[in-house]
């Protein structure tokens, strides 16, 4: 993960997502470098952002903390963003930082803009995905990653963030 110390940082007082309708770049957006790549072999680099819990939040003033305040809404249909740069050698994705800046959330759940749809108010976890091509052809920004051999996630802790349609905490 690169920017780990700012992601760190909004971690301690607890990260928030604003999403929109017309969706919204994350801050801090994900990047990433990547090793351990055959150079020769095709890749594609993809992000899904998963459900941490199955819980609804809300933001206490007085006490400056999320609180959970029931159960989610019913899950959305999965999103997967795909890098534009997909698919590419591992040696390429190895010498460059893999930035996601250009994905966004919404709100929204009729979107057909490729956004990734959360709901308000509910804790989330992103995830890296590495796909070697051979594995991928089955890609689609709307089925969940394929699994198994030549497929590997990673997620950072620090990454986890609550959604919002406006900052709650100030600090933020």
């Amino acid at each position: 993960l690169q920017g780990a110390e700012l992601w760190k940082r909004f971690h301690e007082i607890g990260t928030e997502m604003i999403i929109t309708k017309a969706g919204r770049r994350m801050f801090p957006a994900m990047r990433v470098k990547i090793s351990g790549l055959d150079p020769h072999q095709q890749y594609y680099i993809a992000m899904d952002i998963v459900p941490v819990d199955n819980k609804r939040y809300r933001y206490v003033y007085h006490s400056s903390k999320w609180m959970v305040a029931g159960n989610a809404d019913s899950p959305v249909p999965p999103r997967v963003y795909i890098h534009p740069d997909s698919p590419a050698s591992g040696e390429t994705w190895m010498r460059q930082v893999i930035s996601f800046d250009k994905l966004k959330l919404t709100n929204n759940e009729l979107d057909d803009q490729g956004h990734i749809i959360l709901h308000s108010m509910h804790k989330y976890q992103p995830r890296v995905h590495v796909i070697r091509k051979d594995c991928g052809d089955d890609l689609s920004p709307v089925k969940p990653i394929p699994s198994g051999e030549g497929v590997k996630a990673f997620s950072f802790p620090e990454t986890v963030f609550t959604t919002v349609t406006a900052y709650q905490n100030q600090q933020v």
